[in-house]
């Protein structure tokens, strides 16, 4: 079986590492497998290492007549099975550039929301006919995407981006560098200032906390230094035990070091990194009933599952969790294990081929 992809690399590592892995052990499994990618991604001389081939184009806008050809050419001239799509701007293009080929297309859906079936803006990119498969990162993402799809819902499926444990062994970051006091409870959370990701929740959650505890909070991500994030976390009683330090490209070695990780959005995950990055470290998870998070955790074993806007819930998981530290380090453990037996790159790669054998042969 041969297969294109065209996708981003350029972002940091451990967020390209996944989907990248995942298909360099797709390779391993027989699959041959060509790249379509920016000629400058760092990524790109690990694929090549593995004989992976890599086209250096990447397209700019979603319709772009120089970005159709060559694709189009790359499709004729390699005689493909199958062409797989990661992004928007790489979707719509290769949604044109197949037309009256003999592959299959299949493209990539990594959150939920924002699709439906009487936007016609969505038949250039997963609701085009000329899509064949659509695989979503989690199964909640996959069961909000059946519900617009035209036809048979079997087109949409779902194929987790697997982990592997050897990536995270960095040594977790000294937070005393942050004013952060040894022996300090710390509650982590990696997540960009965005509405959906609930900051205002989680400081919200943070104002039901003790004062007079030796509980930090420690926000990680962009966009953090903003008068209304200054205001929040100004009407917190223990304003002063919170801390942020913006965009980090050592996010997962700073929630390494933290004893409980919280992600506290409302709506539309997918299957998120920052989650999974926590629990390969053993940190222990708390994550909002939305999306694919939940998927991530056994609830009350190797993680809290929570309601989507509850302050109280999530104030309440990290009382719980500060209360009684070893059962928060054995819960940290048992998430981390989860990691390693349900979300393996390599089962990814082995479920990815299994898609590709079914929308290759029409048996779906």
């Amino acid at each position: 079986m041969k297969l294109l992809v065209i996708s981003s690399y350029v972002d940091t590592l451990n967020a390209v590492r996944p989907e990248a892995e995942m298909l360099i052990e797709l390779s391993k499994l027989g699959v041959t497998v060509e790249l379509m990618t920016q000629p400058d991604a760092e990524y790109r001389s690990r694929f090549e290492s593995e004989g992976i081939k890599v086209h250096g184009y990447h397209p700019r806008k979603k319709f772009e007549r120089e970005a159709i050809a060559r694709i189009r050419n790359v499709l004729k001239d390699g005689h493909f099975d199958a062409v797989y799509s990661f992004n928007n701007k790489a979707i719509a293009n290769v949604n044109l550039a197949a037309l009256g080929l003999p592959v299959k297309v299949l493209t990539y859906r990594g959150q939920t929301g924002n699709i439906s079936r009487w936007d016609p803006s969505c038949y250039l990119t997963h609701l085009s006919p000329r899509v064949d498969r659509i695989l979503c990162v989690s199964k909640a993402t996959r069961d909000d995407l059946q519900k617009h799809v035209w036809g048979n819902r079997n087109k949409v499926c779902a194929v987790y981006k697997g982990h592997d444990l050897e990536w995270y062994r960095d040594t977790p970051v000294d937070l005393a560098s942050l004013g952060i006091p040894a022996g300090a409870f710390v509650v982590g959370s990696v997540a960009n200032l965005r509405p959906r990701k609930g900051l205002p929740v989680l400081l919200e959650a943070a104002r039901d906390l003790p004062a007079d505890s030796n509980i930090h909070v420690l926000l990680v991500g962009g966009g953090l230094d903003t008068p209304e994030v200054d205001t929040l976390i100004a009407a917190c009683p223990m304003a002063e035990h919170i801390h942020r330090v913006g965009f980090r490209r050592d996010a997962p070695a700073l929630i390494a070091a933290c004893d409980v990780s919280v992600l506290a959005s409302t709506k539309r995950e997918g299957l998120p990194k920052t989650v999974i990055e926590a629990m390969a470290y053993g940190v222990a998870p708390i994550v909002s009933d939305t999306g694919g998070s939940v998927e991530l955790i056994e609830d009350g074993i190797s993680g809290i599952r929570v309601t989507p806007g509850s302050a109280q819930e999530i104030s309440a998981a990290i009382k719980r969790l500060y209360s009684d530290p070893v059962a928060c380090n054995a819960m940290g453990e048992k998430a981390r294990l989860r990691i390693a037996s349900h979300f393996h790159v390599k089962q990814s790669a082995q479920a990815l081929l299994q898609v590709l054998t079914e929308t290759v042969n029409g048996e779906f």
